[in-house]
């Protein structure tokens, strides 16, 4: 009855969350929690303004998955493929390794059809995605979908801890705090509100 439900859905976001719903839910009653992750996470956040044309999943706990049991995990939702991508109601899930955060704000949660999604931090998203748009050399898709969640933040639709931003952006995993401050200045002057990164009174 989901899988049929998910399958005739037509707004890809909303499909992209009754998926992460069935999929969490169906997870976490055997003991597995899982986290979208990526430009999946980015178009939940964003209510669509970003779309992936995917799902991306990891691994929250227990962080590793045989490939028997990742087969066994989606065959439950007739899936074909594997072990890492597999289709199933007419979209692609990507069911990757142990979540990899730096970030110290909670995930945040958005409740599904059949039950609650877990989605990586947005201001690691944020920092990461600036970080991908710039280096090794400019990538206009990243820098664009950095633009979409930087004024879903600016626009307070979404918890988002700026202190976070320049303590993840600081980092030597991400060393692009000028990058970030830049990038959201211009969310923040095309959307007329004070960016969080003016220090002008």
């Amino acid at each position: 009855m989901a899988l049929a439900d998910i399958s005739a859905e037509k707004d890809p976001t909303l499909k992209s969350l009754k998926l992460a719903s069935l999929c969490s839910a169906t997870c976490r009653e055997r003991g597995i929690e899982l986290v979208v992750v990526g430009g999946s996470a980015i178009e939940l956040l964003t209510d669509g303004a970003y779309t992936s044309g995917d799902l991306d999943m990891c691994l929250l706990k227990p962080s590793v998955l045989s490939v028997r049991e990742r087969q066994e995990l989606m065959g439950q939702f007739g899936a074909q493929g594997g072990p890492r991508s597999w289709k199933v109601a007419g979209m692609y899930v990507d069911l990757l390794g142990a979540v990899e955060t730096l970030a110290r704000t909670s995930f945040p949660k958005l409740a599904g059809p059949w039950g609650e999604v877990q989605l990586i931090q947005p201001e690691e998203l944020l920092v990461e995605r600036v970080l991908v748009s710039v280096y090794p050399q400019a990538y206009p898709p990243a820098r664009d979908c950095a633009k979409k969640l930087a004024a879903v933040a600016l626009g307070r639709r979404l918890d988002f801890d700026w202190t976070e931003v320049k303590r993840l952006a600081n980092l030597p995993a991400y060393r692009n705090l000028s990058e970030c401050e830049a990038l959201v200045n211009e969310v923040a002057r095309e959307l007329k509100v004070k960016s969080p990164f003016d220090t002008t009174r």
